[in-house]
């Protein structure tokens, strides 16, 4: 059996993560002094709470080596390999800390260590994906393999409610040509290449949801889509209502964007994923 690590970035439900048997190594944010991990000190709830009243800033703390050697150890124990998936290399030093363990490991169980070249939900649809696999019984090699097919075949549209938490977190990244558009426009932007890049803007957050729905109706063979909300769930709900209208190989799947995305997205953003299968990219 393949066992499956990624890292709290990828903001799969518990409920995922458990019945995929993926093994979760957290991130933590720091508010001045004080330092939580991700889903263990602060749930996300607490999180945005303090985002929008705190006087400080947040910043996102990558895993230690430490951390990563020990979910390893664990994940090692009746594993033929472990398959190391995580966020995209240019945000964020999480897979230097990956690449750290595994020298340190002594176990002699392989380990595949792949960048994303994404985050959240996308990343998580990449997760799923190579779990999917691994619980099927499919080799490391295969698994491997599914991984990086699906990293070539996930697309990702983050609706921004505003871009302030964006530019704050100093990863704007190619975004910075949606800074200083018209009060009240919403931008779009996406993750090309391992960064943040824009798609677009709209006038309204209601045009942001009829954008983020035409997107997916370009796309055929779907395998899967996942929808995150930072702090307002209905319209996330909404659309993957919506979605689901046309799309019937499987539910969308709807969960809540932590603290490494939170960080940058702030409050009243959603974020789509969508996997297509190889042949249809």
């Amino acid at each position: 059996m393949v066992k499956i690590v990624t890292d709290s970035s990828c903001d799969l439900s518990d409920e995922i993560l458990k019945e995929l048997d993926i093994t979760m190594v957290p991130l933590s944010v720091r508010f001045g002094e004080e330092v939580f991990r991700e889903r263990v000190d602060m749930t996300a709830e607490q999180f945005f709470q303090r985002l929008l009243k705190d006087p400080f800033h947040p910043a996102t703390i990558q895993p230690n080596s430490v951390d990563f050697l020990g979910a390893y150890e664990k994940a090692c124990a009746g594993a033929d390999g472990i398959v190391s998936i995580h966020i995209s290399s240019k945000m964020s030093g999480t897979i230097n800390s990956a690449r750290e363990a595994k020298g340190m490991l002594k176990s002699g169980c392989p380990v595949e260590i792949i960048d994303s070249k994404t985050v959240s939900v996308d990343l998580g649809n990449v997760v799923i994906a190579a779990a999917e696999a691994a619980k099927q019984g499919k080799s490391m090699q295969e698994v491997v393999r599914v991984a990086n097919e699906a990293i070539d075949n996930v697309r990702a549209l983050c609706l921004l409610d505003t871009l302030k938490f964006l530019e704050k977190g100093g990863r704007i990244g190619k975004a910075t040509a949606l800074v200083g558009t018209v009060l009240n426009v919403k931008p779009i932007i996406t993750v090309k290449d391992g960064e943040v890049v824009p798609y677009g803007r709209v006038r309204n957050y209601e045009k942001g949801l009829d954008q983020v729905v035409k997107f997916i109706q370009g796309y055929s063979d779907i395998q899967e889509i996942l929808v995150a909300w930072t702090t307002d769930e209905k319209p996330a709900r909404d659309l993957a209502g919506r979605v689901s209208a046309f799309y019937k190989l499987k539910p969308v799947k709807v969960m809540r964007v932590g603290t490494t995305l939170g960080v940058h997205v702030g409050p009243g953003a959603i974020i789509m994923s969508l996997r297509c299968s190889p042949k249809a990219a």
